[in-house]
């Protein structure tokens, strides 16, 4: 075990090799960790640095079988309660366009750092590393492009805990690795509202397949997507037990285009939800940016029981959501066999079997 008082800035041309039972175990004081340039929630800032951080560097890579250690008695893992008044801070500046070098949080704030943060990097491999108690995002990538994350575990419980957010980036493959997670297991981003339209960059061509997943969503678009998000692969999947196995978020706020998306060959057990479109999800600013839908598929998909929505959704009026296909899904015990449409066009079933149930068809709900 070795005690690190502060973070780890990864260089180019630089390996962080974690060999087997070695432990870095982060310290569990705020003022330990500087102020750097990062992304919160989607709005970039100046904030405390991520415990391992990399920032426009290129050939890098964390591996090993080693643990990454947030601490369960960090200070972070505090300012889940006490981060309203800098969340509504910072997202009055991205919507305003304060020039990012003035968005300053860090000391004397509570927007709590991510445990792995890569940030407009080039070529990195993220390896056979564990992370536990995150105080954030677990691995985020940030406006970073050919990425591969491949068989990490995350064990990582605490609030906003995804396992691994893809943000603003291209070119990436998740595969082999281990979620058991707060939040999502793996959820692809590209900004926040206007903040993220300024920088304008968004997730595409982003393979994400052969994982076990377990977590309180299985896998997420939004809701921070305003980059836009393209040309997203979810397969070969496993989905242990969670709340959501699918779940897309986005509100008038937003804006950007969702397309070309698959999530295919996937093996799901028991969760309330199976797809959730969440496209009224809250927002501030009352914006009128729809985010427009086109060329989703899910097909040959198992699911063992749902208890609440086979598929639910909520698009807002005027901006239906359209263009979406289940095909070859087959969900051997659902409680209620619900589908709630709202402002839904052209559903598109094609032999979606529920029990015994077989469901061919066009639905639509305006």
């Amino acid at each position: 075990t070795y005690y690190l008082a502060g973070p780890v800035n990864l260089k180019s041309y630089v390996d962080l090799h974690l060999e087997e039972g070695s432990r870095l175990l982060f310290s569990p004081n705020p003022e330990d960790y500087p102020t750097v340039h990062s992304r919160w929630e989607g709005t970039e800032l100046m904030n405390y640095s991520a415990f391992v951080y990399a920032y426009e560097q290129h050939d890098i890579a964390i591996t090993g079988t080693g643990t990454i250690d947030g601490n369960a008695d960090s200070e972070f893992h505090s300012f889940t309660k006490l981060q309203k008044p800098d969340q509504n801070q910072l997202r009055d500046y991205g919507f305003n366009g304060v020039p990012v070098e003035e968005r300053v949080f860090g000391q004397g704030h509570y927007l709590r750092p991510s445990a792995v943060q890569i940030n407009y990097c080039q070529r990195v491999l993220l390896q056979d590393y564990t992370v536990t108690n995150s105080p954030f995002w677990v691995n985020h990538l940030n406006c970073s492009d050919h990425v591969q994350v491949d068989g990490i575990n995350v064990d990582s419980m605490f609030a906003n805990n995804d396992g691994v957010d893809v943000e603003s980036s291209t070119y990436v493959v998740v595969e082999n690795c281990t979620f058991h997670t707060g939040d999502d297991s793996v959820v692809v981003k590209s900004g926040r509202d206007y903040d993220g339209r300024r920088v304008g960059r968004p997730s595409k061509y982003v393979v994400v397949r052969n994982n076990d997943m377990g977590g309180e969503d299985g896998i997420a678009l939004g809701s921070e997507m305003s980059g836009g998000i393209e040309w997203v692969f979810f397969e070969n999947n496993i989905m242990r037990d969670g709340v959501s196995a699918v779940r897309f978020k986005a509100n008038l706020d937003r804006g950007a285009t969702c397309k070309h998306i698959r999530v295919r060959n996937m093996d799901i057990a028991n969760f309330e939800n199976f797809i959730w479109f969440q496209l009224n999800y809250p927002g501030e600013l009352g914006g009128n940016f729809p985010t427009i839908y086109s060329d989703l598929v899910f097909e040959d998909i198992t699911v063992e029981s749902i208890s609440g929505n086979l598929f639910d959704a909520h698009a807002p009026k005027g901006y239906p959501l359209q263009g979406v296909t289940l095909q070859n899904v087959t969900i051997k015990d659902a409680a209620n066999n619900n589908l709630t449409l709202e402002n839904v066009k052209d559903l598109v079933l094609d032999n979606v079997v529920v029990g015994d149930q077989v469901m061919n068809g066009h639905l639509s709900s305006i």
